[in-house]
């Protein structure tokens, strides 16, 4: 199952990084993927094949235009 991700969406792992967080933020795409911690910000490159097989979700984005009126 390849995942459908582009740069800047969110995913939640299956297992926590050591820092506890569980969503990194995806920052490179190609054969390699890049992603960002959201915790620690530490940043790792994994086979896009080692990436789809951990991923939990990909978690929705927010629509532009539709944030909470103040």
């Amino acid at each position: 199952m390849a995942l459908d991700i582009k740069i800047g969406d969110v995913v939640r792992m299956k297992k926590a990084h050591p820092c506890g967080g569980f969503l990194w933020e995806v920052g490179r795409l190609g054969a390699d993927i890049g992603i960002t911690c959201q915790t620690c910000h530490r940043r790792l490159l994994l086979a896009r094949s080692y990436l789809d097989r951990r991923v939990r979700e990909v978690l929705p984005r927010p629509v532009p235009g539709m944030e909470d009126p103040k």
